[in-house]
């Protein structure tokens, strides 16, 4: 083939974004690939000449193996946003011009809605110079709001992991015989997704969580305390799921209901954390019950332990599907996921125009959320599919084996 290729990884970490890195170089590699290089830290460590050529840090289909079962971003990753054409060519003609020098002629970018906003000005680039560079945006968000496809890879493992704690946390709250609450802040700015897994808990073996609060919908404090008063009238403690980004009618999330200390990445996304703490101890004061407020924070991306084969296999195959589909003459496309059957679960993958899916947010539909602070079996029966199978860690002296790049 003509031309080298080169793959970043960018946003958030996820347990399987390696498993689509895999899945894109192994790919090219055996579709003649001379060359796949790997940008350190995304776009912003390419534009900075940060860049390794991946056959000399893979050597063997153990290798291969290793980089699908280490969680996080082996090349590193970034939040940067790239600015509007209109307003700065240098920055592209600079990308442009180190992807020249290299002679690349495919870019695969891992990442979600952010990442996906920068294959879509690459590939409009590429257009408006006349560059023959094929430009492929590959699935990744545990947040799961990436439109057009059915759910992006990182999500399953993720929730997979979060149902399986709060089976843990349920089982630890219930050994006292006086009410306690526990509330867990689960990621998710806009969409509800992770913490709807919140929901899978409740089994034959366990009680489940008694609440559960998405982004979606208007957090209603009043509503909430009276809730939670009801329920320990009963005398009986309770596990209560919301996620980070729960806002309430005027528009702040509940955590600026406390003093807090802002950040703002380069998206102008806020740091969200603190929704929980805030919760509880208003609940302590007000109520006069014993709490305990859990950040799931970063434990829940990266928790390779718990990893979802299903999830694992499909980063995979979107990582390779990519690779396809621009070696046979596509850009300015994403890979997605088509879900052709529930049961037996069954999900193909497919290419969607980069401007359909860039900058637009898939959020729980609303028909999906209960009236009584909970989500509906529809939701139940989307996810659940999603967590099946395991993928256990290659285990050396006790503990997880990873490749890391800088070993």
């Amino acid at each position: 083939m003509d031309g080298n290729v080169i793959v970043g990884q960018s946003g958030g970490p996820t347990s399987v974004i390696n498993s689509s890195l895999a899945g894109v170089y192994k790919t090219a590699i055996d579709r003649g690939a001379k060359k796949v290089y790997g940008m350190l830290h995304g776009i912003k460590g390419l534009l900075d000449g940060q860049y390794v050529d991946l056959s000399e840090k893979i050597n063997s289909t153990m290798d291969i193996d290793l980089l699908k079962r280490t969680p996080s971003s082996y090349l590193g990753s970034c939040r940067y946003k790239l600015p509007e054409i209109s307003e700065d060519r240098e920055t592209f003609d600079k990308i442009f011009k180190i992807l020249d020098d290299l002679d690349i002629k495919y870019f695969f970018y891992i990442g979600g809605n952010d990442s996906m906003d920068t294959i879509k000005k690459l590939s409009d680039y590429a257009i408006v110079t006349g560059s023959d560079i094929k430009f492929m945006g590959v699935p990744k968000t545990i947040d799961n709001d990436l439109a057009v496809t059915d759910h992006t890879p990182g999500f399953g493992s993720a929730a997979k992991f979060i149902a399986a704690t709060m089976k843990e946390i349920i089982r630890d709250g219930l050994v006292y015989d006086y009410p306690t609450v526990t509330i867990v802040e689960i990621m998710g700015r806009n969409a509800g997704w992770l913490t709807a897994a919140a929901a899978l808990a409740k089994s034959d073996d366990c009680e489940g969580v008694d609440l559960i609060y998405l982004p979606e919908k208007v957090f209603d404090i009043d509503h909430f305390m009276a809730r939670v008063k009801e329920i320990a009238a009963k005398g009986r403690s309770m596990v209560i799921a919301v996620s980070e980004g729960i806002k309430v009618a005027d528009g702040r999330y509940v955590f600026e209901l406390s003093e807090h200390v802002e950040f703002v990445d380069a998206f102008g996304h806020k740091q969200l954390a603190g929704s929980a703490k805030f919760l509880a101890n208003k609940i302590g004061a007000e109520l006069g019950i014993k709490t305990r407020a859990i950040e799931l924070s970063t434990l829940q991306r990266c928790a390779a332990h718990m990893t979802s084969r299903t999830d694992i296999t499909e980063a995979y195959n979107v990582g390779g599907a990519a690779v396809k589909a621009a070696f046979e003459g596509e850009t300015g496309k994403v890979v997605v996921l088509k879900r052709v059957s529930d049961d037996p679960y069954m999900c193909i993958t497919e290419t969607n125009d980069v401007h359909q899916i860039a900058n637009i947010e898939k959020k729980v539909p609303l028909e999906w959320i209960t009236d009584d602070d909970f989500v509906t079996d529809d939701l139940i029966h989307y996810i659940r599919p999603l967590i099946q199978a395991e993928l256990s860690p290659i285990m050396v002296d006790g503990l997880p084996r990873h490749l890391n790049i800088n070993a």
